[in-house]
């Protein structure tokens, strides 16, 4: 018999101070989450995105950042990031660096902390986690933004804004 514990989200206010916790699935639109999430590039500046699986409660189906998680209880920001690189794609000890940090508003309602990281390997190498992860893709900076442009319901909204704050 297992005995399994619904997973502890961190809620926090408007300056990102914790202020509680809810379990998983049973947030408002007022309560305000934390996310971690990895923009990795290649050397030629190629970006890897990730396509979420078509059975994910939000946003199935759309590309977004390769690595993204929502912050559990006992976790920061940087721990989370490194957890979601090994469990999603396969990558293990990983020292991302920090980018910025932005305050999300809308459908979902969060801050986001982004991390960056140069990756070289094929798309094919990376070992995705299949219950989260469709597929993973590089795409040049130049055809992502042609793909934004003409196929905005593809990706993440704020995709583009990300790409632009993370040049």
């Amino acid at each position: 018999m297992s005995t399994s514990l619904k997973t502890q989200i961190i809620i926090v206010n408007d300056q990102d101070e914790i202020i509680g916790h809810k379990e998983r699935g049973t947030l408002v639109k007022e309560d305000i989450y934390r996310v971690s999430a990895l923009w990795i590039t290649n050397s030629n500046g190629d970006i890897l995105l990730a396509q979420r699986k078509f059975t994910k409660k939000h946003d199935p189906g759309k590309w977004g950042p390769a690595v993204a998680g929502t912050i559990d209880e006992g976790e920061t920001y940087d721990s989370n990031i490194i957890k979601e690189a090994e469990e999603e794609i396969g990558l293990k000890d990983i020292q991302p660096k920090a980018g910025p940090k932005l305050r999300v508003t809308g459908e979902h309602n969060y801050f986001g902390q982004w991390y960056k990281l140069v990756v070289n390997k094929p798309a094919e190498d990376f070992l995705i986690q299949a219950e989260e992860v469709e597929q993973v893709k590089w795409f040049t900076r130049s055809e992502l933004g042609q793909e934004l442009r003409e196929h905005p319901s593809t990706y993440l909204t704020g995709l583009d804004r990300v790409m632009e704050a993370l040049q």
